[in-house]
């Protein structure tokens, strides 16, 4: 696995996952495969919700359910020896759910822009729950201070 860190692009503090483009992804037109791109993405919210908190010493979030994605593609990703970034930042908090924006991309272009709703869920109970303070501490980490950045998708 990848090593996860969180980077401070000077627009927002946006986690980044180095995410390998695997053989596996690459479909019959020499590209990643559209529907490979929402792994990235869960990989990426693995990294940001269980792994990193976990190396904090942090609890990590128990109970996320998605609730909506939408995904651009805005370049064409093709097999390469480098990993690309997913980087990850938060434009909204609400008490039972948030935002999370992305970006996949290197230095030099971006390959996808995607956006998830995510809603705190209760297992035991089979219902939304409220994000508790910590939660709360947690993802405002990573929220856009910039509004460029809340609107860039």
């Amino acid at each position: 696995m990848l090593e996860q860190t969180t980077n401070d692009t000077g627009r927002a503090h946006r986690h980044v996952f180095p995410r390998a483009v695997r053989f596996a992804d690459i479909d019959a037109l020499g590209h990643v495969n559209n529907v490979r791109f929402f792994d990235y993405l869960e990989d990426a919210r693995l990294g940001l919700f269980h792994v990193d908190p976990h190396r904090e010493g942090i609890a990590p979030f128990q109970g996320l359910v998605v609730a909506r994605h939408e995904i651009d593609y805005r370049r064409p990703l093709t097999f390469r020896p480098d990993p690309v970034r997913v980087e990850t930042w938060v434009t909204e908090i609400r008490p039972v759910r948030f935002t999370l924006d992305y970006e996949i991309r290197d230095d030099d272009e971006v390959f996808v822009r995607a956006r998830s709703i995510l809603v705190a869920y209760d297992v035991a109970k089979g219902a939304p729950r409220r994000l508790n303070q910590d939660e709360i501490a947690y993802l405002s980490r990573f929220t856009a201070e910039d509004p460029q950045d809340a609107g860039s998708r």
